[in-house]
């Protein structure tokens, strides 16, 4: 597995050049596109592809736009420009070998979801839960001060500090960090890029989803086994819904024995953790952390 830790000091001379891809939608605001690329310059960063894309690239048109991103020697972050829809269209399309042969930090988050955790299963290399460019033009001063913390190697372990987090079950647990938006995720079950969660420490967030359509979609999780060798489970934003009734649906389908909490700085919220997809890390209830091991 290619470490972040292992990352930051190969490409220390890149790691600040950014290079932005759009897997996802475009978007709609040129205004909001030109206030991510001020806040990402703001916090050290150098974004070496600044003009506003206005048409969107067809599923071969996206893979083919994300291995030159990994191929650009100049980059050491790949970064969606937002979310959406579609990005799991272009999966059949990705040639994950240029992606390991030539490492990156990448991120994203909620429809990212699938290649983030693609990227992860097929190469080893670990990948960012992550504000993308239309989430950092209204970062706040957590969520710009959690992502550098994961692009300059993690140097505070702790992925919790700072952020509120509630116990549903306790326990303490060591596991692959795995997940991302349930919605997205549950289309993956019984394609070739379903993740697998055995042995996994799993977190989930959704937004603006009915109370039945998550019962319905951890319905699947739970009946597909995907949560029957879970190491733990943490609960992000699911905006709309208490995450309270999201624990009652899983603990009245199944017989819970591993920990679980929810932290509400995971998901489309203002304040965002950044979480690294793959990494090996260890949770406890009773102190609250979420901490990164062997990195």
């Amino acid at each position: 597995m290619v470490k972040i830790k292992t990352l930051t000091k190969r490409h220390c001379l890149q790691m600040k050049n950014v290079i932005t891809i759009t897997p996802s939608w475009l978007f709609t605001s040129k205004k909001d596109w030109t206030r991510g690329i001020a806040r990402l310059e703001e916090m050290g960063l150098r974004v070496i592809n600044k003009k506003f894309i206005t048409r969107l690239p067809s599923p071969e048109g996206k893979a083919a736009q994300l291995h030159r991103a990994f191929l650009n020697s100049k980059a050491g972050i790949i970064l969606a420009q937002r979310g959406g829809a579609s990005s799991m269209k272009m999966l059949k399309h990705v040639n994950f070998d240029i992606i390991k042969k030539h490492p990156k930090v990448f991120a994203g988050f909620s429809d990212l979801s699938t290649l983030l955790n693609a990227i992860y299963e097929r190469t080893g290399q670990v990948t960012l839960h992550a504000p993308m460019v239309i989430n950092f033009s209204k970062a706040s001063r957590f969520t710009a001060t959690s992502f550098l913390n994961a692009i300059n190697g993690f140097t505070r372990k702790n992925l919790f500090s700072g952020a509120p987090v509630n116990v549903y079950r306790e326990g303490t647990a060591t596991g692959t960090l795995k997940g991302g938006n349930l919605v997205t995720l549950t289309t993956l079950i019984g394609t070739p890029w379903e993740i697998p969660t055995d042995g996994a420490i799993l977190f989930l967030e959704d937004v603006d989803e009915k109370l039945h359509e998550v019962d319905r979609y951890l319905s699947q999780w739970i009946l597909a086994g995907k949560f029957k060798r879970l190491k733990g489970l943490i609960l992000g934003d699911f905006r709309g819904i208490k995450s309270d009734d999201v624990y009652r649906m899983i603990n009245g389908m199944m017989r819970v024995t591993f920990p679980v909490l929810h932290c509400p700085y995971i998901g489309h919220v203002k304040n965002k953790i950044t979480l690294p997809v793959g990494a090996k890390v260890a949770l406890d209830t009773r102190a609250k952390t979420l901490s990164l091991v062997g990195q």
